[in-house]
């Protein structure tokens, strides 16, 4: 493999080659599970936003010219070179972001499923058509493609959230500019070597680096159509209220507080290796991973925190080349924020089952490395129950009965994901039906979509209309035309009206 660790400066990626930038401000790239500078990646200006979207914007209309069935060719020839190059963006992924292997291969793994539904895009632009609605008329209704459209994506999924934002707007004729998270940059830089290879025409796809700078210029810019985001929900939020102000369609996807209820019908020890996995891999750094956990019955949850605390205490945290279980958190300002915050939790009262601040590997380490912390006796009001930690701290909530879990998760003001573990299929119905959560698992602890299923939360997880995977983006990135025609004889005389048209 390349070492990718000389790596010093990097650039953007427009008009089909790498730039360097030219507002002279960095920011640095750091391995998580070392704490090394590996890379510096420049903050665009707003002045190299505004060139970028031009030059974007010029190559849109041979791109939106070409055929539906020749833009899924080259995208089918990207999706190849992602096959080819997996070795190579494992290495990037887990470098940048400190993701064991294992997780980085399921991370491409699921993107590529959003290249393949972009594949389809011949299918899913297909418009509608209707013979003689009234007066000989013929109606039809046809896609087309938005312009140019920016994505502005987290750390946490270097590739799989990017690939899922994008491919389908390539696919459907749109102009991207990618707005990559500045800690990940390196794989959505090598992203753009290989649309480049599959033969992706030169300003069709766009890697622009910055920070707030650049992100406000994408916002406010006219020349941008559409919006794609996925992050923090107070940064959802503003996204959703510039784009809008500024007249775009936007889709912006916040945080989630996802949480995992358990009847006392369930099998435990399925509960609990599924609590672990979805709750602190990839050191809790997903927006759909289980943060809490509720136990209904105090049976149930005293039996279950005696599993979870042995398991938990054997997790094996280190750097992707440790075999790890799971690895670093993405900065030293992140595992500070959350050593923090479980003092705070634990002056607020809660109770420590297994302690993560003390171990060895989280004082001693270089890396931004956090053994797991479990928390039980947690409380609504507390601050680790009403906000998103981004981190391997998890907590339980004990409640008596299905209805006061159901109670306490629709009154959340977030609502990515949740899921129950029961053997009762009445208990299952009866959560699906009444929870007020976009996507909802029964005995599966991560309840993310496959590919070609729509994604997005309820509440103040999602703010705007559309999706980050599924067929519906089809329609987020396109427009649709209406016309109705009528071919008069030469002869004919449709006389004159001054009706309302309708169909006698």
């Amino acid at each position: 493999m390349a070492n990718i660790t000389d790596v010093k400066e990097l650039t953007h990626f427009i008009e089909g080659k790498m730039i360097t930038g030219k507002s002279g401000r960095f920011s640095e790239v750091f391995n998580p599970a070392t704490g090394e500078v590996i890379a510096k990646v420049p903050l665009a200006s707003a002045e190299e936003v505004k060139e970028a979207i031009e030059k974007a914007e010029a190559a849109f209309p041979a791109w939106r010219d070409l055929s539906v069935a020749k833009r899924a060719e080259i995208v089918m020839k990207f999706r190849h070179l992602l096959t080819e190059n997996k070795e190579k963006l494992i290495e990037l992924i887990c470098t940048e972001s400190g993701k064991t292997e294992e997780d980085a291969l399921g991370e491409i793994t699921r993107g590529i499923e959003s290249v393949d539904l972009a594949i389809n895009a011949p299918h899913l632009m297909k418009g509608e058509y209707s013979v003689n609605v009234g007066g000989q008329i013929n109606a039809y209704s046809a896609k087309y493609p938005l312009g140019v459209v920016t994505a502005i994506s987290p750390f946490n999924f270097p590739i799989m959230v990017p690939l899922a934002q994008t491919s389908m707007a390539v696919a459907v004729g749109n102009a991207v500019i990618l707005k990559a998270s500045e800690r990940v940059p390196m794989t959505a830089l090598f992203m753009s070597e290989l649309w480049k290879e599959a033969g992706l025409p030169d300003g069709i796809w766009t890697v622009i680096n910055g920070d707030k700078e650049a992100v406000n210029e994408l916002l406010e810019n006219p020349a941008v159509q559409a919006v794609s985001f996925v992050g923090s929900t107070p940064v959802a939020h503003y996204i959703y209220e510039t784009s809008a102000k500024y007249g775009k369609r936007v889709v912006a996807l916040g945080g989630g507080k996802n949480n995992m209820v358990v009847m006392p019908d369930a099998d435990l020890e399925q509960v609990a290796n599924a609590f672990i996995s979805a709750g602190y891999g990839a050191a809790s750094q997903r927006c759909m991973a289980i943060s809490t956990l509720m136990p209904v019955g105090q049976e149930t949850a005293d039996r279950l925190v005696e599993i979870l605390k042995e398991k938990i205490e054997n997790l094996k945290v280190g750097a992707y080349t440790d075999n790890a279980d799971y690895g670093p958190v993405i900065s030293r300002q992140a595992k500070e924020n959350i050593l923090k915050a479980i003092d705070r939790s634990e002056e607020e009262g809660a109770k420590i089952v297994c302690d993560g601040r003390y171990k060895d590997i989280t004082k001693n380490s270089n890396g931004f490395f956090l053994a797991p912390t479990l928390l039980d006796n947690v409380k609504p009001g507390m601050e680790i129950y009403e906000e998103e930690v981004f981190g391997p701290v998890r907590n339980i909530v004990r409640v008596d009965n299905l209805e006061e879990a159901i109670d306490l998760i629709n009154q959340h003001e977030l609502g990515n994901g949740v899921t129950i573990f029961t053997n009762d299929g009445l208990a299952a119905r009866k959560f699906t039906t009444e929870i007020d959560v976009g996507m909802v698992g029964v005995n599966v602890p991560i309840p993310i979509p496959v590919g070609y299923h729509n994604f997005a939360g309820f509440k103040g997880s999602r703010f705007g209309d559309g999706q980050m995977f599924g067929p519906d983006q089809a329609n987020f990135y396109t427009k649709s035309k209406m016309v109705s025609e009528r071919w008069l004889a030469p002869s004919e005389n449709s006389g004159l009206s001054f009706a309302f048209p309708s169909n006698k």
